[in-house]
């Protein structure tokens, strides 16, 4: 009897101390998620990264940190080559974190994206044409994500939109020179198609947009560019650098305003 009562206590045991810890997890990511609210990534970095180091391999921490360092990277200057060295270690792990989130969760569409945005920071970084490779794991890890289809609307509609600027900018280069490095899959109707999907799955977002007008106004789609960029116009504040999306959108109007006269 009493050897029962002993191991009953110790299973509550165990499930009272598991409770704490979980709940201690959320507090933390929850914390985390605060600091991210109002872009201040560096504290909510520090707090993943506390997070991780008590509870790790959690998925959902591996793709909130690497989102942590791509918007620390974004920030970085790059004036001097210890700049740029400094930038692209923060993509790079970036793309550490969530490939482990990928690892952790393979089903979850979250990983891919976050993944395909790390990989997409370096691409831009380097170059697009001089890292094809990670070009190519971008347009992967995206449909990949479109495929699960999971996540809610907001992460579809970052899959769409990241599909769609890599389309955007592989086209860039005229279609016979990028054949032969394996880059011939980039199509501009494409790029439009996905961009037209992200708008619809999240509207009144800036920056999908913005890039949605650039690809019509590639396309002399000039009165499309203009709709698009009359909607951005009235989009609310909702990003941090929504300010600086506002004014690339106005300096991309003038020139659709040219072309329509």
């Amino acid at each position: 009897m009493s050897s029962a009562f002993t191991k009953i206590f110790f299973v509550f045991f165990l499930l009272f101390i598991a409770g704490i810890n979980a709940q201690s997890l959320d507090e933390l990511m929850q914390k985390g998620d605060s600091y991210y609210s109002v872009w201040d990534h560096q504290n909510a970095l520090k707090t993943y990264l506390l997070a991780d180091s008590l509870y790790p391999g959690n998925w959902e921490l591996m793709w909130k940190i690497s989102r942590a360092y791509v918007d620390i990277g974004e920030k970085l200057p790059q004036e001097t080559s210890e700049e740029e060295d400094q930038k692209k270690a923060m993509y790079e792990k970036a793309l550490a974190y969530a490939d482990s989130a990928v690892k952790l969760a393979p089903d979850q569409a979250e990983a891919y994206v976050r993944r395909a945005i790390a990989n997409g920071r370096i691409a831009l970084f380097e170059g697009v044409f001089s890292a094809i490779g990670s070009v190519n794991d971008v347009r992967d890890d995206c449909e990949k994500a479109i495929e699960l289809g999971n996540g809610g609307n907001y992460t579809q509609a970052l899959a769409h939109y990241v599909l769609g600027r890599a389309h955007y900018k592989v086209s860039e280069k005229p279609y016979l020179l990028r054949l032969p490095l394996g880059l011939g899959w980039a199509d501009m109707d494409d790029s439009i198609r996905e961009l037209e999907t992200a708008v619809k799955l999240k509207p009144n977002y800036r920056m999908f947009y913005l890039a949605l007008a650039k690809s019509y106004f590639e396309e002399d789609e000039y009165e499309k560019a203009k709709e698009t960029l009359l909607q951005l116009e009235k989009a609310p504040f909702v990003d941090e650098d929504d300010d600086k999306v506002l004014e690339e959108a106005k300096v991309l109007m003038k020139k659709v305003d040219e072309e329509l006269k």
